[in-house]
Parts: structure tokens; sequence; C-alpha cells
């Protein structure tokens, strides 16, 4: 009996179940993984999560390594998680199927929702930046692997905005140094955006205070250089021309 016909049978006995009112119970498709994926994925289009999660969770255990349905079982096991509002085991189911199944036409649609999950868990850049890591993580992966991906475009965008948020979670911690007069400890943080996220809004600020902590410890030479590379990015910018000038090095000291 091929696999079709087989998942088939086992689609047509799960609906049996289904219509005499049987609760889900793992134990009745104990020997038969084939039944088991009908019923869960019977019980999934119903929306009853924790039934289609219990299911494919013990499939992604009984199934052979290599079995086709592997994969399919991470995929739903991950969106039922996703459903019941843990993004954290979503994220890990997705990313299974990613890293067991490069192959398999699911594994960039896993790695944008494995992002998606993990971005979640980051709600503001305030936070602690770890999810927002993962998140990059898996889009980047994506990216690098699957670049003909029709997810492609919407990975460049999350990327992008993570970018934002990493900026100005760094950004923020060099202001808070450096409103506490900490100008060293807020030099680290400036040079961190400027360097890591250079076409981010939270760039042009971070340039701004750097110039201005120079100053404040006297290192004027390094102010200098950075506002030379001020007026070249933002060469029309308010701020920049009253803080370095138009064509001299010259800067005013802060405030």
């Amino acid at each position: 009996m091929t696999r079709s016909v087989s998942i088939g049978a086992a689609v047509a006995a799960a609906l049996v179940v289904a219509a005499c009112g049987a609760q889900f119970d793992i134990k009745k498709f104990q020997g038969s993984t084939d039944a088991l994926y009908a019923a869960s994925m019977h019980a999934f289009q119903r929306h009853h999560w924790e039934d289609a999660a219990a299911g494919f969770e013990k499939l992604t255990l009984d199934l052979p390594a290599h079995d086709t349905l592997v994969a399919r079982a991470y995929y739903y096991l991950g969106e039922s998680h996703r459903q019941k509002h843990e993004p954290l085991l979503a994220a890990q189911s997705f990313s299974r199927l990613a890293e067991a199944f490069p192959d398999d036409s699911l594994a960039a649609p896993a790695l944008f929702a494995a992002g998606q999950a993990y971005e979640q868990m980051w709600h503001r850049p305030d936070l602690d930046a770890e999810y927002g890591q993962s998140a990059l993580s898996e889009y980047q992966t994506l990216l690098a692997l699957y670049p003909s991906s029709p997810l492609k475009d919407r990975s460049d965008q999350r990327v992008a905005h993570l970018q934002e948020w990493f900026a100005e979670k760094d950004y923020d911690n060099g202001l808070h140094y450096f409103h506490r007069k900490a100008y060293d400890s807020a030099i680290i943080y400036f040079k961190d955006v400027v360097k890591n996220f250079p076409n981010v809004p939270a760039t042009r600020l971070a340039y701004l205070r750097l110039v201005e902590s120079y100053l404040a410890i006297r290192y004027k030479d390094d102010a200098a250089d950075v506002c030379n590379t001020l007026r070249v990015t933002y060469p029309q910018d308010i701020a920049v021309r009253a803080k370095c000038g138009v064509a001299t090095a010259s800067v005013q000291p802060p405030s």
C-alpha cells in the first residue's frame, strides 16, 4: 500500500472517529502513524489546537527520521503552538524543521515563521534582545539559503526593522550613560550604532552624540573626524551644520 493510499484510508478512519464524537485520544492510534497524522490534521483544521499539538508532537517522536511526514508534523506542530500563543515552542518546532529538512519545500516558510515567533517575544527595543537576535538569525538564514524564495522581500523588511530596533537599543543605552556624564561608556554604544547599523535613523543621532561626547572629554581631533563624516553623509542636515559647521572642522561644545 502506498503512502498516499494509506493516508487516504487513515483520513476516512479519522473522520469516522470525529463523526462519532469521540475525544481525541493518542492511544487509539498506537502503531498507526498515518492515522494519527490524519486525526491530527483533522483536529488542526477544526482549530482544536491542543489536540493537534499533542498529535503532531507524538508524530515527531514516532515517525522514522527521514519519513516525508516528519517535516509536515513539525510545521503543523509549530502552527498549533502559535495558535495556542506559545511562540517559543512554535519557533523551536519551525527551526527543527528547517535544520532537519533543508531541502523540503516547507524549510523556507518554517524559517520565516520561526523568525516571526521569536520577533513576537521581543516586542519593545528596550527589552533584552536575545529573542530579537534569534529572529534576525532565522531571517538571515532564509535569505542566505533560499535567495529565490517568495519570502525574500518580507524577510528583508523584517531584517531592516530588527536592525532599526537594535540600533535604537544601543543608542538609548549610550544616551543613558551620556546623560550621566559617563562619556567613555556612551562612546562605546554610539560607535556600535554607527559601525553596525549605518543606514538607520538612529545612526545620525549617534554621530551627533559622539561629537558631543568627544568634546566633553576634550578629544577634539576625534570630534573633528566625526564631524567630517557627518558633513559628507548629511551635507544638508541642519543639526549637523549647527554642530559641525559647513566647510571647516570647527565644532561647538555641548551645552
